[in-house]
């Protein structure tokens, strides 16, 4: 998914100086943000207070929506690089197609996962026929240095390892590893992702991993989790040192439980590209606007997206929280 803003702001984030060593209890509000031509969605990372849990660095949540009537979903063919993308869906379908020739519709509880690296292109849209409603979140993942010049990739999974308790409690497991099981996705540093569905009157504690930093976003229903009142759409940030979570429902809900070792590298992103340096994304952004590095997506019906111009300033550090 692209990050449409046609005036984004130039960031440094990741480093360890601004992580939580210990558990917090940070909500964190999201802002609308219009994405493509049709749809809204609710932005979580970056916030304004906190911009990384561990290598995620970017988080969309939308719906659910009444696309019924509507084209749903269309974001024309853009560019990434340095990093992975993973769209997910509790509703609808959303139709990939990217530079390498790829073409996939992504349905619930199916993990489509992009890796960029070096470069890559791609659009998303919903299918011309396509179900009623639109739910899900699409997710950016920070590559570190070692692999963010790696070569472009797309994954499907449509088979993926649920665990489920006797606590009301099932877990889908996106990416990473938990409790014996491990997602086929691909990883390039230490990071879990899970979507946890929460049967009405489920109260029950889930093991982590102390060294990771853990949020939980709310995708459906009011969760409490560690004893806060999470509602859809809003993320809770949980910082470090957890050995458990605590979560419970009266109505029955579901959160996506994303953590990770805290990215150690300081990143600069801007529009839809991660690097280390102002100069590397002015490269990357004239790399785009001349047709190279990135490739070419073919079959969608509409023009690309020209890269929105650099701001006139220098480079201002942000990190992982707001200063200040």
């Amino acid at each position: 998914m692209s990050n449409l803003d046609r005036s984004p702001v130039v960031t440094v984030r990741g480093g360890l100086a601004e992580v939580a060593a210990e558990p917090v209890r940070e909500l964190l509000a999201p802002r609308s943000v219009q994405l493509g031509e049709s749809s809204e969605v609710r932005r979580l990372l970056p916030n304004i207070h906190r911009r990384m849990v561990g290598a995620w660095c970017f988080v969309d949540h939308y719906g659910p929506d009444d696309i019924a009537d509507e084209p749903g979903m269309r974001v024309a063919p853009h560019p990434h690089c340095g990093l992975q993308t993973l769209s997910w869906l509790h509703q609808g379908e959303v139709e990939h197609r990217d530079s390498l020739g790829s073409l996939a519709t992504i349905r619930p509880y199916e993990l489509g996962l992009m890796t960029a690296g070096h470069g890559i292109a791609h659009s998303e849209q919903s299918p011309v026929a396509h179900p009623a409603l639109l739910h899900g979140a699409q997710l950016w993942i920070a590559l570190p240095d070692a692999s963010r010049e790696t070569g472009p990739a797309w994954e499907h999974h449509s088979d993926l390892p649920v665990v489920r308790t006797a606590h009301g409690l099932s877990a889908t497991l996106m990416l990473g590893a938990f409790d014996g099981a491990e997602s086929p996705g691909t990883t390039y540093s230490p990071i879990v992702g899970m979507d946890l569905d929460l049967a009405p009157g489920a109260a029950t504690a889930l093991p982590l991993e102390p060294d990771f930093e853990y949020a939980a976003l709310a995708m459906t229903g009011l969760v409490d989790v560690d004893g806060v009142p999470v509602e859809r759409g809003t993320m809770l940030y949980l910082g470090c040192g957890r050995r458990e979570l605590r979560l419970r429902s009266e109505s029955g809900g579901a959160v996506m439980l994303l953590g990770g070792e805290p990215f150690e590298e300081r990143i600069v992103m801007f529009w839809n590209w991660i690097g280390r340096s102002g100069e590397e994304i002015a490269g990357y952004r004239e790399a785009w606007q001349a047709g190279e590095r990135f490739g070419t997506v073919y079959g969608y019906d509409g023009a690309r997206l020209d890269a929105p111009p650099l701001p006139g300033v220098p480079l201002k550090a942000r990190g992982r929280v707001r200063e200040g």
